[in-house]
């Protein structure tokens, strides 16, 4: 598979802000980089009302908006299922032209992985549980099988990076 890293963790744990902060710093190491978020949820495509919009509405399979500098796409999956849902591996060939791809969740990807980890609500990390989990950013006084990182550690977490998919 490509150069994917899935960060992970629980609803509200920080992952976005992370990914937010993760990626100028892969940016200014040189390198290219792509993001895929998971969701479970129906987004929206573009605003209520315009043209993608209703494209999309309307039932296309696949519907694009494109622009000098812009290009997003989005597509239908009419059979959807758990077991049938793209994995990382089937995404691969839209991130031909950069360098590494962070994704948001994933977390039965196939592809190594950094938890977020806050502790709330008695939840345990996923690392204890998850494998091909490489390192965990948390501010929690955890017993963590893998390296642990504090949230304002990026340049650190951009060396494991790396030094684990990047210069493999």
């Amino acid at each position: 598979m490509g150069n994917f890293i899935a960060i992970i963790g629980y609803s509200g744990a920080g992952k976005t802000t992370l990914i937010e902060k993760l990626v100028p710093e892969l940016k200014r190491r040189g390198y290219r980089v792509g993001t895929v978020k998971h969701t479970h949820h129906q987004p929206e495509f573009d605003k209520t009302g315009k043209d993608s919009w209703r494209h999309f509405g309307a039932g296309a399979d696949i519907s694009m908006i494109y622009s000098k500098a812009l290009l997003a796409m989005f597509k239908r999956y009419p059979s959807f299922s758990a077991e049938s849902a793209p994995d990382l591996q089937s995404l691969a060939p839209y991130f031909a032209d950069v360098d590494v791809v962070v994704a948001e969740g994933f977390k039965a990807g196939d592809c190594p992985k950094i938890e977020v980890y806050r502790e709330t609500g008695g939840t345990a990390p996923l690392c204890q549980s998850i494998g091909s989990v490489i390192a965990v950013v948390t501010e929690a006084e955890i017993d963590a099988p893998v390296k642990r990182l504090g949230f304002d550690q990026v340049a650190e977490l951009a060396d494991v990076i790396e030094q684990t998919v990047l210069l493999k």
